[in-house]
């Protein structure tokens, strides 16, 4: 193995100290250099679509996290609505309950007022 960095087309790739950087050595010695170009226009145009399928998957769920944001904040909306008015209706039933327990005592005692009466005869 003479050389690990170099391709039997004669198209070699060397590692640079930058991770995403890297050299492209072309030896027009040993390989058509059309070919190579043309193997790198592929892969570019392959990488290009990826890059705009990425870009479109992005967009996509960009909109349904907004969606999903919206729907989130109508049903916070919807349960302190209904929060609101569950605690409107405690506080009436609780203002009813007192009164009925007034009215029921009034009742009783005319009840007890008028049995004595009606008794002590």
């Amino acid at each position: 193995m003479a050389n690990p960095y170099r391709s039997r087309e004669g198209l070699s790739a060397r590692p640079v100290a930058n991770s995403e950087e890297f050299q492209v050595r072309i030896d027009p010695v040993e390989g058509d250099l059309d070919d190579e170009i043309l193997g790198l226009h592929k892969q570019v145009s392959q990488l290009k679509n990826v890059a705009q399928e990425i870009g479109t998957e992005a967009r996509l769920q960009n909109d349904i996290l907004s969606d999903l944001q919206r729907l989130v904040s109508n049903a916070e909306a919807g349960v302190r609505s209904g929060m609101r008015r569950l605690n409107r209706t405690v506080a009436h039933q609780k203002s009813n309950q007192i009164l009925q327990v007034i009215i029921f005592g009034l009742v009783c005692f005319t009840l007890v007022y008028l049995w004595s009466k009606h008794s002590g005869r």
